[in-house]
């Protein structure tokens, strides 16, 4: 598997990202080697489900992103579970955590979203975890397109745990609209769940147009990425992916 690119400031201003999307299961595995596994992929950007949500959540949350060399952006219980790491290059435009409609009986679900710069680059970030109940999750792909274009930035990316593979409509309304990374730039594995024995793809990193990807998929074999980690983190696989965002 070739090495996936750096990230890096290109001299016209765009940057190179690495970027994340990992269910962490509420951190009630072996939090050590989640954070091992974090830290080897070197990502700008971590797009977290099932963030703790309940008892010192705070706490928990900025112990692991502490422990990969990363600071807390957003989220967490205040959206339900998503939530956002980033490394120190990202510059903090503003943040917002979003509570969608809650349907009786099932689980609250929300974004974690923010606007970030990596040098002359703007860009927009969500993560999201949507519903096992396909009607709700179809409507809150809707949202989740609605929100992306409604925070005023020319470039964006989503990504999260969608409960759907890619023939799904959820899955398939969301790539109307957007670039579905692994499709565009296969690198790495592409099934995410389950870790032990791994046959389908519900997690994903998603783009905007004018993004241009570079490489994503599972890092199975990345560089200090080891299976027994993998294992042992959470319940998924993380999705990895380089992404070139062009200057603003």
């Amino acid at each position: 598997m070739a090495p996936l690119p750096n990230s890096r400031t290109e001299p016209n201003g765009s940057a190179v990202i690495r970027v994340l999307s990992y269910n962490i299961r509420s951190m009630r595995d072996d939090t050590a080697a989640l954070a091992r596994v974090i830290r080897a992929c070197e990502p700008d950007l971590v797009l977290v489900q099932e963030a703790p949500r309940f008892f010192r959540w705070r706490k928990k949350l900025a112990r692991l992103a502490r422990a990969a060399d990363l600071v807390i952006l957003t989220g967490g219980a205040t959206a339900a579970g998503p939530a956002i790491l980033c490394s120190l290059r990202a510059t903090i435009e503003r943040t917002e955590d979003v509570l969608l409609p809650l349907t009786p009986g099932l689980h609250r679900r929300g974004f974690a979203t923010a606007v970030v710069r990596f040098a002359g680059a703007r860009l927009g970030v969500l993560s999201c975890h949507l519903s096992l109940q396909k009607d709700e999750r179809y409507e809150q792909g809707g949202m989740l397109l609605d929100r992306l274009a409604g925070m005023g930035v020319e470039h964006a990316i989503a990504g999260g745990d969608l409960n759907e593979r890619p023939d799904g409509r959820t899955f398939r309304r969301l790539t109307d609209g957007l670039t579905d990374c692994w499709a565009a730039a296969p690198w790495g594995g592409e099934h995410t769940w389950t870790p032990a024995d791994p046959y389908q793809r519900i997690d994903a990193i998603f783009a905007t147009k004018g993004i241009e990807v570079l490489g994503c998929g599972v890092p199975a074999d990345h560089p200090g990425v080891t299976g027994p980690d993998l294992r042992a983190a959470t319940d998924h696989l993380p999705v990895l992916a380089a992404l070139k965002v062009p200057a603003s």
